[in-house]
Parts: C-alpha cells; structure tokens; sequence
C-alpha cells in the first residue's frame, strides 16, 4: 500500500496539480487509516494490501474516530482523502470497488467564523515597531494579510515579481493554482514600499540577492505557513487580543468588515477566491447577527 500511496500523491501532484498542503494531508490521513488497519488485522503497515480493506473494516475505522472523539470536520476530511485514494486504485485496477464510496460524510457543523474588531486589527497591524528587516516584514505580512484577505498558503507562496506597488494589485495563486489579481490597498503598499528596500539589501548581505520570495525568514529563505503563525502569535500577545487568532482569523476579519461596509458578496467571494458561493455566504450571517444586534440594543420596544 506505501508504493501505491507514493503513485496516488505523484497523481495528485502532477496531473491534479495539488498544492504540498492538500499532499501532506492526504497523505497524513491515509498512513493514519493503515496504521489502524494493520492494529485491527495483526499485521504491519507495510504489509496492508488493498483487498485487506473492506466495509467491516471502514465501519470499525470511523467508529475508532468517533471513540477518539474526533471533530466532524476532521472524519470528513479523512474520508475525502481515502475516498479519493480508492478511487485513483479502482481507476488503476487495482481495486474492483471502494469501501469508501458509499460512506457518508458527517454534516459539517456551521460555527461562525470568529473575526476582529476593527480597533483590534489597528492594534495589531502597527504592534511591529523599529526599522529592522523583522519588523518591517512583520507589519508588511500583517497589512497584507487584512488588506487582501489571502490565505497563509498564498502569502508565502508570494515572489516580489507578484506585487506590483503602482498599480495597487498583488497576483494570488489560489487552490488548485487558481491565479486572482487582489487590491493591495494603501496601508499595505506603505508597509511594502518600507520593507522591499531592507529585504533586498539584508538578502546582499546574505549573497542570497536570487531569492524571489517576497517573505523571507533570518536565513533568507522563503518564510513558510509555521512562521507566520509565529509572527501573528507574537504580536497577538504583545496587544493582549483576547482568544485564539490565527491568519484565517484576519480572512475572516477582512470578509466580515467589507460586508459591514456594504461590500457586494459576489465581490467579495472574488477577492476571496472562492469557488462557490456558499463558501462565502457564512459571512453574511456575522453581519446579520451584528444588526441584529444593533437592532435589539437601539429599538425601544425590541
């Protein structure tokens, strides 16, 4: 099964040009489901074969996650990535069905995505202060971040040759490298103009001046999706926001105060990058709480 599960993520990889992140996923959950498979049938991981898969073993798979108490979320997740894989071995005639075909996903449960007050994300976007190339790269990925609502993914994935500061755009490469052109907005651009000067002469200093990513870390290498949570967390605690916030945190912010402001949503799942528009529609129902809200407070006889 490890050969033919290095054949399905070069597949994903070559021919459904999947980025490292859906990779490192499906292959995380699959060697997690023949690590449990090997347990239940006495054997080693390396010895599951396909045919040693079947509907009793699915069936005892999900009811260990369910004991585990794993999320939803998280048990829809790992049935795409077996589903798809069965279906590459069935495709490649390996298999002659797929014990995951007809299992149904569990509904997903609709939690609102949280997002920050725009007083917040003023505290958080000027926290970075000095002139050295973290700061400045700092304020940049933060600015960045709230003003064009990208995902992590994209941000790292960013070259300078992507940005371009007079016109106001940065190109995004999105799921499934689905290119969109994003508005910079002002305050990012400024903290952009700041940086790229000091990247460039710290990145001579390291003889590293071929570098094309626009986010670098001390060695001068691309900053990956692990290190800007790190930058994010640092400042998160330097202006005492209170709960968890992520980068997906300031997607959220970014979607939530554009419709605040009367953002069309078709726009918005554009700048998004969404595919459907249901994806996008959760976002709506964070500024209907909020009139609602608003409603209750002001409306005498609410």
């Amino acid at each position: 099964m490890y050969t033919y599960l290095d054949s399905f993520l070069v597949y994903l990889q070559v021919e459904k040009n999947s980025s490292d992140h859906t990779l490192r996923g499906y292959q995380t959950d699959i060697l997690d489901f023949l690590d449990f498979a090997a347990a239940r049938l006495g054997k080693r991981p390396e010895e599951i074969q396909p045919g040693d898969v079947d509907r009793l073993l699915v069936r005892a798979y999900l009811s260990s996650l369910a004991e585990k108490g794993k999320a939803r979320a998280t048990v829809a997740r790992r049935l795409v990535a077996l589903r798809t894989f069965f279906k590459y071995l069935e495709r490649e005639e390996i298999v002659n069905f797929n014990p995951f075909r007809r299992v149904p996903s569990p509904k997903k449960e609709r939690r609102l995505p949280r997002f920050l007050g725009e007083e917040e994300v003023r505290q958080l976007v000027e926290a970075p202060a000095g002139e050295g190339i973290l700061p400045l790269r700092d304020r940049a990925i933060l600015e960045l971040l709230y003003a064009t609502g990208i995902r992590v993914g994209e941000l790292v994935g960013l070259d300078t040759g992507d940005v371009d500061l007079v016109a106001g755009y940065v190109r995004v490469f999105g799921k499934g490298s689905r290119e969109r052109i994003v508005p910079l907005g002002s305050w990012a651009a400024k903290a952009l103009s700041a940086y790229l000067p000091v990247r460039r002469e710290y990145l001579r200093s390291l003889d590293r001046e071929k570098e094309q990513a626009l986010f670098i870390n001390l060695q001068g290498r691309r900053l990956t999706d692990r290190g800007v949570r790190v930058v994010i967390n640092k400042y998160i605690k330097q202006v005492a926001v209170p709960g968890k916030v992520s980068p997906h945190t300031l997607r959220h912010t970014f979607a939530t105060h554009l419709l605040d402001r009367g953002a069309d949503l078709r726009a918005v799942q554009e700048l998004l990058g969404h595919v459907r528009m249901a994806t996008t529609q959760i976002y709506t129902h964070l500024t209907r709480e909020k009139i609602k809200s608003v409603y209750d407070k002001a409306h005498p006889r609410a």
